[in-house]
Protein backbone atom coordinates (compact mmCIF):
# COMPACT_ATOMS: atom_id res chain seq x y z
CA UNK A 1 0.00 0.00 0.00
CA UNK A 2 1.33 3.65 -0.77
CA UNK A 3 1.86 6.31 1.19
CA UNK A 4 -1.09 8.53 -0.21
CA UNK A 5 -3.53 5.18 0.21
CA UNK A 6 -2.26 5.11 3.82
CA UNK A 7 -2.98 8.52 4.43
CA UNK A 8 -6.31 8.41 2.73
CA UNK A 9 -7.76 5.46 4.76
CA UNK A 10 -5.98 6.78 8.00
CA UNK A 11 -7.93 9.73 7.50
CA UNK A 12 -11.34 8.01 6.74
CA UNK A 13 -10.78 6.14 9.88
CA UNK A 14 -10.09 9.54 12.10
CA UNK A 15 -13.40 10.61 10.55
CA UNK A 16 -15.60 7.68 10.91
CA UNK A 17 -18.15 7.96 13.34
CA UNK A 18 -18.05 4.15 14.79
CA UNK A 19 -14.18 5.20 15.20
CA UNK A 20 -14.95 8.28 17.10
CA UNK A 21 -17.83 6.66 19.25
CA UNK A 22 -15.21 3.76 20.07
CA UNK A 23 -12.76 5.19 21.11
CA UNK A 24 -14.96 7.67 23.50
CA UNK A 25 -16.69 4.69 25.08
CA UNK A 26 -13.53 2.70 25.45
CA UNK A 27 -11.79 5.75 26.97
CA UNK A 28 -14.78 6.62 29.19
CA UNK A 29 -15.19 2.87 29.99
CA UNK A 30 -11.52 2.70 31.52
CA UNK A 31 -11.68 5.91 33.28
CA UNK A 32 -15.06 5.12 35.11
CA UNK A 33 -13.37 1.04 35.76
CA UNK A 34 -10.18 2.84 37.11
CA UNK A 35 -12.29 5.63 39.04
CA UNK A 36 -14.54 2.75 40.55
CA UNK A 37 -11.80 0.69 41.32
CA UNK A 38 -10.31 0.58 44.90
CA UNK A 39 -6.78 1.94 46.19
CA UNK A 40 -6.00 -1.67 47.05
CA UNK A 41 -6.54 -2.81 43.68
CA UNK A 42 -3.04 -2.44 42.30
CA UNK A 43 -3.22 -5.03 39.90
CA UNK A 44 -6.16 -3.80 38.67
CA UNK A 45 -5.20 -0.21 38.37
CA UNK A 46 -2.32 -0.85 36.81
CA UNK A 47 -3.94 -2.98 34.04
CA UNK A 48 -6.81 -0.54 32.85
CA UNK A 49 -3.65 2.47 32.81
CA UNK A 50 -2.25 0.31 30.59
CA UNK A 51 -4.90 -0.03 28.42
CA UNK A 52 -5.66 3.35 28.21
CA UNK A 53 -1.85 4.48 27.41
CA UNK A 54 -2.49 1.46 24.59
CA UNK A 55 -5.69 2.95 23.83
CA UNK A 56 -3.51 6.57 23.04
CA UNK A 57 -0.78 5.55 21.45
CA UNK A 58 -3.28 3.23 18.63
CA UNK A 59 -5.10 6.90 18.16
CA UNK A 60 -1.77 8.51 17.85
CA UNK A 61 -0.33 6.15 15.59
CA UNK A 62 -3.12 6.15 13.21
CA UNK A 63 -3.24 10.19 13.18
CA UNK A 64 0.71 10.58 12.28
CA UNK A 65 -0.17 8.89 9.36
CA UNK A 66 -2.40 11.45 8.57
CA UNK A 67 -0.04 13.94 9.67
CA UNK A 68 3.21 12.08 7.90
CA UNK A 69 1.30 12.03 4.67
CA UNK A 70 0.26 15.92 4.77
CA UNK A 71 4.12 16.69 5.32
CA UNK A 72 5.02 14.64 2.48
CA UNK A 73 2.67 16.65 0.07
CA UNK A 74 3.91 19.96 1.28
CA UNK A 75 7.63 19.34 0.93
CA UNK A 76 7.13 17.80 -2.28
CA UNK A 77 5.18 20.95 -3.37
CA UNK A 78 8.00 23.09 -1.99
CA UNK A 79 10.93 20.87 -3.03
CA UNK A 80 9.43 18.81 -6.07
CA UNK A 81 13.20 17.81 -6.93
CA UNK A 82 14.27 16.87 -3.75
Amino acid sequence: MNDENREARAKRLLDDPLFIEAFEVLKKDLMDRWEHSGTNELDARESIWLAMRLLDKLYLHVQSIVETGHMNKVLEKQHPFI
